[in-house]
């Protein structure tokens, strides 16, 4: 079986984890049972976690060991992206453990303590546990303080990691009081930050794709860069998640996280090595130059979904959707304008946009080239020619699109655009392995590159800050028909600056 997490030091070598446990809280949520079980089972079968590995459930469930494991196998395979081996299975169930109990009770923390030593003598786990924070972000800072409370944050034998989903915060300040309790508990390198996109293999491709290939960069500026356009468009609509995402919206939900880390990865300078230091360095560097433009009524843009049509069928509105208050004004969709105050990008703005509820589903990124500066040809023969742009598939249909003009066929001289297309499934035979597989082998491993650490959290709310807090003081809120691409005052907001959106 092809394994695609490589060793960066020999292709030729695995990066196999030491001897390690991964401690699970929320771990019958829909995280865990959806994403992380399924992808610590895919890391084994990839022959990628030690054979003594240890995985603990914590949870206020009261199932035995036996109901525990059923529940753990079962989420594994329904999930799992590798074949189904039942030996191998076995193998994990030794290290599988279930700690009953609610955080404030002393007895459960007891029971977890007493079960890391029981993994540490019978698993050889020697003392490396990783906390995996899969909760509601109000519970952090109660679950980290217990942690440090009865001595399981540090070891005297071996490490100790905790990883925080996002959101972290909802603003600058809750997101700094959150770092200050962390950082009084854990050492920096031993907090990791997740935000899945990052995990991505074509996000990862960005940076492979900017700095291996000579042909871009002398035209990555605003010498020859129009602008760029930054898109997360969703089909669905919020699901189950009504009381998490009434409370959040749209830009606090994936602008403030994945957006604002696409567009640094897109941004930044070439950093002198793909260590975590130098790849954060650079990455601040935009986000602490990176601001909405001051005229916030004309360069961005908040809206709900109302009642429409998707995939076909008939779906109901935001504040029609189970478990909405009434009268709600969180945004299902945001836009806004973003400028970098550096010299390479001087003048050259990033619109993001993320929504629910869109036309279809995709992530991309779009650097849209200006014009060249003198077209020798009649009106008539580049009417059909639009912008040059270079296109970044991120999901679903992984790939790069370079859109360019090209003489059509015939005795005139007609200049049309075509596409010139890179696909991933197309090129490579390794499959890719899940983000969270990634994540989770560099969080054992200890290897933090794909992870934003808190200046980065800080700077990213400092952008999205007056943006939200301009929202809040309008009384209504703009709406979009389900099923279209988004509010007329997002299409507005591009028009003021002679540009339009890109239908994906």
């Amino acid at each position: 079986m092809t394994n695609p997490l490589r060793d960066p030091q020999d292709r030729r070598l695995p990066r196999i984890a030491g001897p390690c446990s991964l401690i699970l809280f929320g771990v019958t949520g829909d995280l865990s049972r959806k994403k992380l079980i399924p992808a610590v089972y895919d890391l084994a079968n990839r022959g990628l976690l030690p054979p003594g590995f240890g995985l603990v459930g914590f949870a206020r469930h009261d199932f035995s060991q036996d109901e525990f494991a059923q529940l753990i196998k079962q989420a594994a395979k329904d999930g799992a992206r590798t074949p189904w081996r039942e030996t191998l299975w076995n193998q994990l169930a030794a290290g599988i453990r279930f700690v009953p109990g609610e955080f404030d009770d002393d007895a459960a923390w007891k029971r977890l303590a007493d079960t890391m030593r029981e993994l540490d003598e019978q698993q050889g786990t020697n003392g490396n546990h990783a906390f995996y924070l899969s909760i509601p972000p109000a519970l952090f800072p109660v679950v980290v303080s217990q942690l440090r409370e009865h001595g399981l944050a540090t070891s005297d034998d071996g490490w100790r990691r905790v990883v925080i989903e996002k959101p972290f915060g909802h603003d600058l300040a809750s997101a700094q009081d959150l770092n200050r309790v962390v950082a009084e508990v854990f050492p920096r390198e031993s907090v990791f930050r997740i935000d899945h996109y990052l995990g991505k293999e074509t996000v990862q491709n960005v940076l492979a794709f900017r700095f291996a290939n000579g042909m871009f960069e002398p035209i990555w500026n605003g010498n020859y860069v129009d602008h760029v356009q930054i898109t997360m468009a969703e089909d669905i609509g919020i699901g189950t998640r009504a009381g998490y995402y009434d409370s959040i919206g749209a830009a606090r939900d994936v602008i403030q996280n994945h957006l604002l880390q696409l567009m640094a990865l897109i941004a930044m300078e070439e950093p002198v090595s793909f260590k975590a230091s130098s790849l954060r360095i650079e990455k601040q560097k935009i986000l602490a130059n990176a601001r909405p433009t001051p005229r916030l009524d004309f360069h961005t843009a908040h809206a709900q979904y109302v009642a429409g049509w998707a995939g076909g069928e008939k779906v109901a509105g935001y504040l029609e959707e189970e478990g909405i208050p009434r009268g709600s004004t969180t945004e299902t969709y945001a836009a806004m304008r973003i400028d970098i105050a550096t010299r390479r990008w001087a003048g050259v703005p990033f619109y993001l946009r993320a929504g629910k509820r869109l036309g279809r589903r995709v992530t991309e990124v779009a650097v849209v080239f200006k014009p060249a500066p003198h077209q020798p040809f009649a009106k008539h023969d580049v009417e059909e020619l639009g912008e040059n742009a270079l296109v970044m598939r991120i999901q679903p249909d992984e790939g790069v699109t370079l859109r360019f003009g090209a003489k059509v066929p015939g005795t005139t001289m007609e200049i049309r655009d075509v596409l010139m297309d890179f696909a991933y499934g197309g090129a490579f035979v390794e499959s890719s392995p899940e983000a969270y597989e990634r994540l989770i082998l560099d969080v054992l491993l200890g290897d933090p590159p794909l992870f934003p650490q808190h200046e980065e959290v800080e700077l990213a709310w400092e952008i999205l800050d007056p943006v939200i807090e301009h929202w809040a003081r309008q009384e209504n809120i703009d709406t979009y028909t389900a099923g279209t691409w988004g509010p007329a005052s997002a299409d507005e907001m591009i028009a003021r600056d002679g540009r339009t959106w890109r239908r994906p």
